[in-house]
């Protein structure tokens, strides 16, 4: 069941709130439907801080989540927005969506970051794509004060839970899983040839956990030929073409995709196509992209084994126990730092306040110097220029709480209390 969206009625703009879903609200045919694709992230973001009161953005948008962290707006407003950017309905959403306002959304990010809100906890992965997604803002000119203080914040927080616990011992990756998978279809990993799509992170990380495996044979394809030379080469593997890719599927027994298109790229009339062509041996998939890289009709293949990214999860799951004592450790730093950064955003509120306050005294000591000068000019005694310069800075600094004092009324008692603490008075007997 996915957090209250709104919680209690909110008649002005919040400071600070994220609203998102994940793979732990949202099942992965929802969270493609709203994944967002990098090349257009710039012109997502300009567009949702033109539409009034957000002024602050960014997205951080994987295959586990897509969240929009905001400063000064409405989460009602963002969540219409999302909606309409995906071409779905609002309430399509709403089961699935969360909000967290001002501490909560300090926090979630925190733990974002650190990787305790992650599929595989403790994995690093998201760290640099929260990284990545602050790039994105800053050079949308999206991202403001109170936003980059926050990310800058979470980065800083992650280095600590890093630093201080063991909550990246043990990690259980996607490709791990996938490679623990694979060994379930075939007795050999050896005598397999495996296909990689992709040139991402996610690829290299697969890559490297085949490789170990010391298979039949390896290829990546790619619709850069020059990326997948670049990953080919590092694993003594071959490179191809996406658009070759109908004709030599059928060479491969394992598959492993997560590319960022926003299309199917192998479909199920393909693959038909290609257990034909091998005659029924199994073919192993694997298909971490968001939105999907494979039909999801090819699951229901004989002969196919399809496993997509909330397929793993039970996998990287297997070592969550170990790093219980590290997540509690975590949670304890997390909570820290939510408080400092809540104080900072207090602190902030009253700097306006603060700077007014100063403008009026200054202003107040402006006047009285210049009417001192003024008695000095026509010769007047400097000592009694002085006394009325120090009368008339007390008489005008102390005005408006003596003012504020003989007028009383109802909170005549918490008044007393507040100038008492401000001037640092002491009731007298």
């Amino acid at each position: 069941m996915a957090a209250a969206l709104y919680g209690t009625a909110r008649t002005r703009a919040m400071q600070l709130f994220t609203l998102g879903l994940n793979h732990q609200t949202a099942p992965l045919a929802i969270r493609e439907r709203v994944a967002f694709h990098a090349e257009r992230l710039r012109s997502a973001l300009s567009e949702l801080t033109l539409r009034e009161p957000v002024k602050e953005a960014a997205i951080l948008s994987t295959c586990n989540r897509t969240e929009l962290y905001c400063a000064l707006g409405e989460p009602r407003a963002a969540l219409e927005w999302l909606a309409g950017y995906h071409r779905v309905q609002p309430q399509e959403l709403t089961p699935y969506v969360y909000t967290h306002p001002q501490g909560e959304a300090v926090r979630h990010a925190f733990r974002v970051a650190s990787g305790l809100d992650s599929m595989v906890v403790g994995e690093p992965q998201i760290l640099g794509q929260m990284k990545e997604a602050v790039r994105v803002a800053e050079s949308a000119g999206t991202l403001g004060t109170l936003l980059n203080k926050l990310f800058q914040r979470s980065f800083a927080v992650a280095k600590e839970v890093r630093s201080n616990t063991g909550i990246g011992a043990n990690v259980v990756s996607m490709a791990a899983a996938a490679v623990k998978l694979a060994a379930r279809i075939f007795p050999s990993l050896a005598q397999q040839k495996v296909l990689l799509i992709g040139a991402g992170e996610m690829i290299e990380l697969a890559a490297t956990h085949f490789a170990a495996q010391q298979p039949r044979g390896m290829a990546v394809a790619n619709r850069t030929l020059e990326r997948a030379e670049a990953l080919a080469r590092r694993f003594n593997a071959e490179s191809l073409e996406l658009r070759d890719l109908p004709e030599r599927l059928p060479e491969f027994d394992i598959v492993v995709s997560c590319t960022a298109s926003s299309l199917p790229i192998i479909g199920k009339g393909t693959m038909e196509r290609t257990v034909r062509a091998r005659r029924h041996r199994p073919v192993f998939m694997v298909d971490l992209a968001v939105p999907r890289d494979i039909e999801a009709e090819v699951a229901m293949m004989d002969d196919v084994f399809l496993y997509t990214i909330d397929d793993l999860a039970a996998t990287v799951r297997e070592g969550v126990d170990a790093r219980q004592s590290a997540v509690a450790q975590a949670e304890v730093i997390i909570e820290s730092q939510v408080g400092s950064f809540l104080h900072w955003m207090k602190t902030r509120e009253m700097v306006p306040l603060i700077r007014q306050l100063r403008e009026s005294a200054e202003e107040a000591r402006r006047r009285e110097v210049e009417r001192a000068v003024r008695m000095l000019v026509r010769g007047d005694d400097p000592q009694a220029v002085l006394e009325a310069l120090s009368h008339g800075l007390t008489n005008k600094l102390m005005h408006a709480p003596t003012e504020a004092l003989n007028q009383g009324g109802q909170d005549d008692e918490s008044l007393k209390a507040l100038v008492a603490r401000l001037y640092h008075l002491r009731a007298r007997d």
